[in-house]
């Protein structure tokens, strides 16, 4: 089975690729949302997080206070670091567990940290979503209410748009609107199912 690996900024558009893609019935394993379900309530990833960074970590209610550790994680670089070996083992666990149970011709798994984490080896092709960096500050600034400077903050932590368009076998604009995005993942897609064939 043919798989690829769905990476981009924040901001680029990766989920609306990842839905326009499972539109075709493509299955779509997806990081992001494994790590969600790692740090719900009473999940040992969470209980971790809690022992390792304080109970300040968690809401009266037990579940993640996704303000205070993201606040903690982006002006110490060493809680990132910690938080990365909690979270990265348990998420490519799953994605392998969740790749076994796939059938289909080709999949895609969506690591919004591909490079960061050198998950190359896990995938085939690697596509790229890019934008124009003013699109993509106020994509995030509507989505998030973060400040800019905080969105570039976060920009920083990743590799440069430069670097994925370098090491990407596919690239996918998605400075534009929808529809040209979808006809660009149509296109991709027949291409893919091409390829899964030999």
């Amino acid at each position: 089975m043919l798989k690829i690996g769905l990476t981009g900024g924040i901001g680029c558009g990766k989920s609306t690729v990842s839905r326009l893609f499972a539109d075709f019935g493509v299955p779509i394993i997806d990081a992001d949302e494994i790590s969600h379900r790692l740090v719900a309530r009473h999940q040992p990833a969470l209980e971790e997080i809690a022992q390792t960074f304080g109970a300040e970590m968690l809401h009266p209610n037990g579940e993640l206070n996704r303000v205070a550790l993201k606040t903690l994680i982006f002006t110490n670089s060493t809680a990132k670091t910690e938080l990365e070996k909690i979270l990265h083992p348990r998420i490519f666990q799953e994605i392998s567990h969740q790749l076994h149970a796939v059938t289909a011709d080709y999949c895609i798994i969506s690591i919004p940290l591909l490079f960061e984490t050198h998950a190359e080896k896990w995938v085939n092709r690697i596509l790229v979503v890019d934008c124009d960096v003013g699109t993509q500050l106020e994509r995030v600034r509507q989505r998030d209410n973060l400040t800019i400077e905080r969105i570039q903050a976060i920009i920083t932590t990743q590799v440069s748009a430069d670097f994925r368009k370098l090491h990407a076998h596919d690239i996918l604009d998605n400075s534009n609107n929808n529809l040209a995005l979808a006809e660009q993942v149509k296109k991709l897609h027949n291409f893919y199912l091409s390829l899964s064939h030999f």
